[in-house]
């Protein structure tokens, strides 16, 4: 394999390991200037999305501020080195304030990086039925 290869798996998990951590500048500095957050599956009830550093920081700030503690455990994650990205699939565990409980959702991602292994494009997809179930919001679904 590889050094770009490695290096994006690495970027892969520390870039999930920020998000456990609460490290919103880490978070933001694992994109590219112009790097993209795209969740294709978002069903009208969550964040479609962002684009650049700026839109990173404010999808993910108030994230860390509504949830008491974040897992990200990674069951399988793999390397494409001619597309210079990263497939990973995981599972979320959002422990949610207040005793609100736990939320459960698989997640699986693709991870796009330029050059200097910072990520142009993460897309996070996941069971948007499941994420409406755990945050309340299965009557908004249309």
């Amino acid at each position: 394999m590889n050094n770009s290869s490695e290096r994006n798996k690495e970027n892969t998990l520390a870039f999930l390991k920020a998000l456990e951590d609460y490290d919103l500048e880490k978070v933001v500095q694992s994109f590219a200037e112009d790097g993209v957050h795209i969740n294709p599956y978002s069903s009208g009830l969550f964040p479609e999305g962002t684009k650049g550093q700026d839109g990173v920081r404010s999808y993910w700030e108030p994230v860390f501020q509504n949830f008491e503690k974040m897992e990200f455990p990674v069951e399988e994650i793999y390397s494409m080195n001619e597309a210079n990205m990263t497939f990973v699939k995981f599972e979320g565990k959002i422990k949610l304030k207040n005793d609100g409980g736990w939320y459960k959702n698989n997640y699986y991602a693709t991870f796009k990086f330029n050059e200097e292994g910072k990520i142009t494009e993460y897309v996070e997809i996941f069971n948007p039925i499941v994420a409406a179930k755990g945050f309340g919001l299965l009557d908004q679904i249309k």
